[in-house]
């Protein structure tokens, strides 16, 4: 018989499997963005039965505080055009079935490895004690800042070239709109924006 911890897993896992599968089988991008930060929620209730408190936390911060609160406000003001949607999707389904086999067959490889690993792990890990007095913000800030600090630096710059990509994807010319022009205002002369009149006592310039 199933205990609570166990039950509210599988409840949680199944909803977080599900979500998902909604997300990419939605037809209204804004049921898309809902289920997402549905799956985000679940995400987090695994996590917390973990015992990894702290990344239950930051996840519902940052993914369902900004990320997808951005994702939704975006979508709600994008113009998509349903129609070409659908058949971009029918052009581009060999591909990306493509990519999708591959992908699941990496994630085959690194869960084989990662059961492997286990065994081995499992004859070393009496001799590793456990520190009670670290927590799991500790933990995370002493492997991600020490271990794994170049790939984290690296997903940073991905970031960075994500933004910068996107904003040059998104960003439009229009020839009505009125531009700053920097070099012409910094290399403006006094007498082209300075003119001086002289009048008289009683009249007008």
């Amino acid at each position: 018989m199933l205990d609570f911890a166990s039950f509210v897993f599988y409840v949680l896992a199944a909803l977080t499997i599900l979500s998902a599968g909604l997300v990419i089988s939605a037809r209204n991008p804004v049921h898309s963005v809902l289920f997402l930060i549905l799956a985000f929620f679940n995400a987090a209730g695994l996590f917390v039965l973990l015992g990894a408190e702290y990344i239950a936390m930051t996840l519902v911060i940052v993914y369902v505080g900004a990320v997808a609160v951005l994702f939704l406000f975006v979508v709600m003001m994008l113009n998509i055009n349903f129609v070409e949607l659908r058949q971009g999707f029918l052009r581009y389904l060999p591909a990306g079935l493509g990519v999708a086999v591959l992908l699941f067959a990496e994630l085959f490889l690194v869960l084989k490895a990662s059961i492997g690993l286990a065994g081995a792990k499992a004859e070393v890990a009496h001799a590793i004690p456990s520190p009670a007095d670290v927590t799991n913000t500790v933990a995370i800030g002493n492997i991600l800042y020490t271990d794994f600090f170049l790939p984290f630096q690296l997903s940073g710059l991905i970031l960075l070239v994500a933004m910068i990509g996107a904003i040059v994807l998104t960003l439009r010319h229009r020839p009505d709109s009125r531009r700053q022009k920097i070099f012409r205002q910094v290399n403006r002369m006094k007498e082209d924006t300075l003119v001086i009149v002289k009048s008289n006592p009683g009249e007008g310039a």
